[in-house]
C-alpha cells in the first residue's frame, strides 16, 4: 500500500494551477455529482473517480505541512459543493431548508474523513488509507439510524441510474456501490502517485499494471452485473394494479387557503375518475398517492367521514379490487402518560398524534387499516428534541414539526389476490434499503410506493426519487408500484427496470401486472452486513488510533504494528 507521506523540498515545489486544493475540491465535487445528474443520458462514470482529487488534495496539504484548519477549510468545501450540486433542489420548498440541508450534512461529512487524517496521521499511510473506507461507510451506516438521518448521498445511491450496472445488490445492498466506488478510487489514487514502479504489498508492480487493476476493479463487477441480469427472470405469480396521479400542486391547489384552492371532494372526485380509467375486472389493488386525503382524519372515527363514505360507495361498485392511499391521519391518547413524545394538546381533543400515513381498503366493508411512516424527514416530519429551537422555523414541505409514529409490522395482504401482500412505502422511506428489506422479510411481495414529489417543483428532486426505488426493487427482487402525486407514476419491476411511466405534470393513471415473488435474496435474509462490518472495522482503527495518540501524548513509546505481530507469535 502507500508508503508514510514525507516533507521533501521535491513535495513542496510550486503547485500548478490543477493541483490547487480549491480546484481539486470543485473537480471531486464535479465527478461525485455525476451520480445524482437529472440527465438519463449521462452514467455516472465520474463516482469511480470522484474521490481521486481530494485524495490528491489532502496529500498535497499534508506534504506542505498546512495546518489543520487550512485542512478542514479544503475538506468542506470539497464536501459542500458535492451537496449543493445534488441536493440543491431542496431550496424550491424553503431556501433556509435549502442552505441547512447542505451546510449541515457536509460539515457531518466532515467526520470520518477527519478521523482518516488522525489515523494516516498516528498509524501511517498504509492503515491509513486502508481505514478511510470504512470510516466513511460506517457513516453512511449511521446515517441510516440516527435521528438526523439523511442517506440520500449515500456512494452507492449514485448508480441508480443505472441498475443494470449493480444487479449484484441482491447480495450486498447500496453500500456494496459505496464499497466498488472506493475500491476503484483508492486504486485510481495509487496508480496516479505511486511512479512508474511501487509497492503494493511488498511486492514491486509497475503503473501499468496499476492502471490494468483499476479496470479490472470496475469491468469485473459491470460483467457480473450483466450476466446476473441476463439470467434473472421474473418471479411470482401475476397481479394487477394501478396506480394514480392526481396531478394537485400542492403550493397553488392542494390546501384549503391556496390561491386556486381545489376542494377536497373535488380532489377526491378526481382521483375516483382516474381511477375509473384504468380499472379492469382483473383489477386487484388500486395506489392513490401520499396525503391524497389531505385534512385530519380522526381514526377512531373515520367512518363517519363523507369522503370515506364516497370511497367505500365507489369500492362496493368494484368488488375484489383493494384501495391504498395516502392519508393524514389523527390518533388520540386516553391520557398524559398514554401519550407519545411527539404528542400534542388540544382542549377538545386531548392528547393526540398526527401521521403522515397510508389507509387500506381491502373491500368496501373491511376496517380501514392505517400504516404510519416510520422513517420521517428531519426538520421537517421529526425534530430531535436537541434542535427544536434550531431548525424548528425550516421548511421543506409540507407540515413542520414532529409527526407522530407506530413502528409495526404493517404488511396488507389483499383478498382478491392469493398472494398479494404489499408493503407501504411512503416517499423519503424508499431511499433505506435495509427499513424496505426487513418487511420483504416479514413477508411482503410487492412494495407500494406512495409519494409527493411536487413540493421541489421539475427538479432533479423527483428524479433521484425514482432512481433509487429502483435499487429497492433489485435489492429485495420485488416490483415497484408508484403512486406520485405529479410525477413518475408507474412500476418498477424486479430487475430495476422502469416501465409503465405516466408524463409528469398531467392528471395519470397506469396499469400494470406485478409479479408477486416471495422469495428472499441474500440481502434481505441478513441486512446491511457491509455497514455493519465497517462499524465494528472502524471502532477498532479508531480506538487504536486514540491509544497511539494517548501514549504520545504522555510520552511513552508507541506500540508499533510490527511490535504488535511479533508479540503475537508463539514462542
Amino acid at each position: 500500500m502507500l508508503k508514510t507521506e514525507t516533507v521533501s523540498p521535491t513535495n513542496l515545489g510550486k503547485t500548478s494551477p490543477w493541483q490547487h486544493p480549491a480546484a481539486l475540491a470543485v473537480l471531486g465535487a464535479l465527478l461525485l455529482a455525476t451520480g445524482w445528474s437529472p440527465s438519463a443520458t449521462l452514467w455516472p462514470v465520474g463516482l469511480f473517480v470522484g474521490w481521486v482529487p481530494y485524495l490528491l488534495l489532502e496529500r498535497r496539504l499534508t506534504q506542505q505541512g498546512a495546518r489543520k484548519r487550512r485542512v478542514f477549510a479544503s475538506t468542506y468545501l470539497f464536501l459542500v459543493l458535492w451537496n449543493a450540486l445534488t441536493v440543491w433542489w431542496v431550496s424550491y420548498a424553503d431556501l433556509a431548508a435549502g442552505i441547512a440541508a447542505v451546510v449541515l450534512n457536509a460539515l457531518m461529512m466532515c467526520l470520518p474523513l477527519m478521523a482518516f487524517r488522525q489515523t494516516k496521521k498516528r498509524l501511517g499511510a498504509r492503515i491509513g488509507y486502508l481505514a478511510l473506507p470504512l470510516y466513511w461507510i460506517a457513516f453512511e451506516q449511521l446515517h441510516l439510524r440516527w435521528d438526523l438521518t439523511w442517506p440520500w448521498l449515500t456512494l452507492g445511491n449514485g448508480f441508480a441510474a443505472v441498475p443494470q450496472w449493480v444487479q449484484w445488490y441482491e447480495y450486498t445492498g447500496f453500500l456494496g456501490g459505496s464499497v466498488w466506488v472506493w475500491a476503484v478510487s483508492l486504486a485510481v489514487f495509487y496508480a496516479v502517485t505511486g511512479g512508474e514502479q511501487s509497492t503494493v504489498f511488498g511486492r514491486r508492480v509497475s503503473r501499468w499494471s496499476l492502471i490494468a487493476g483499476c479496470l479490472l476493479l470496475i469491468v469485473l463487477p459491470l460483467g457480473g452485473s450483466y450476466l446476473i441480469g441476463a439470467a434473472y427472470r421474473e418471479q411470482g405469480p401475476p397481479a394487477e394494479v394501478v396506480v394514480v396521479q392526481p396531478n394537485i400542486d400542492p403550493y397553488t391547489e392542494k390546501f384549503q387557503g391556496a390561491p386556486h384552492f381545489i376542494p377536497f371532494d373535488a380532489q377526491l372526485t378526481r382521483m375516483l375518475a382516474l381511477s375509473e380509467q384504468q380499472l379492469t375486472p382483473r383489477t386487484r389493488l388500486v395506489l392513490w398517492p401520499e396525503t391524497s386525503l389531505e385534512e385530519y382524519y380522526w381514526e377512531k372515527t373515520v367512518d363517519a367521514n363523507p369522503k370515506i363514505q364516497r370511497i367505500r360507495q365507489w369500492l362496493g361498485r368494484h368488488p375484489g379490487v383493494a384501495l391504498l392511499t395516502g392519508i393524514t391521519s389523527v390518533a388520540t391518547y386516553p391520557s398524559k402518560e398514554a401519550a407519545s413524545e411527539t404528542a400534542r394538546y388540544r382542549d377538545d381533543a386531548g392528547y393526540y398524534d398526527v401521521f403522515n400515513a397510508a389507509a387500506y381498503f381491502a373491500s368496501a366493508t373491511a376496517p380501514v387499516q392505517f400504516y404510519h411512516k416510520e422513517r420521517l424527514v428531519p426538520g421537517v416530519e421529526k425534530i430531535p428534541p436537541l434542535l427544536t429551537s434550531l431548525i424548528a422555523h425550516i421548511d421543506l414541505g409540507g407540515t413542520v414539526g414532529s409527526y407522530g409514529t407506530t413502528p409495526e409490522a404493517k404488511l396488507l395482504a389483499v383478498p382478491g389476490a392469493p398472494g398479494l401482500t404489499v408493503r407501504p412505502v411512503i416517499c423519503y422511506e424508499s431511499i433505506y434499503g435495509d427499513f424496505v428489506a426487513e418487511y420483504v422479510r416479514g413477508g411482503a411481495t410487492l412494495l407500494g410506493l406512495v409519494t409527493n414529489d411536487a413540493w421541489w417543483h421539475d427538479s432533479p428532486g423527483y428524479r433521484q426519487l425514482l432512481r433509487l426505488g429502483a435499487l429497492r426493487a433489485i435489492e429485495t427482487r420485488r416490483d415497484m408500484a408508484r403512486a406520485a402525486n405529479t410525477g413518475f407514476t408507474g412500476f418498477i419491476d424486479q430487475k430495476g427496470t422502469l416501465t409503465q411511466l405516466a408524463p409528469a405534470w398531467v392528471p395519470a393513471a397506469s396499469r400494470a401486472t406485478v409479479h408477486l415473488n416471495d422469495k428472499l435474496t441474500f440481502y434481505t435474509r441478513v441486512g446491511e452486513w457491509i455497514g455493519r462490518g465497517a462499524q465494528a472495522l472502524a471502532l477498532l482503527l479508531l480506538g487504536w488510533t486514540i491509544i497511539r495518540a494517548f501514549a504520545r501524548a504522555n510520552g511513552k513509546p508507541p506500540v508499533r504494528a510490527a511490535s504488535l505481530r511479533a508479540a503475537a507469535r508463539p514462542n
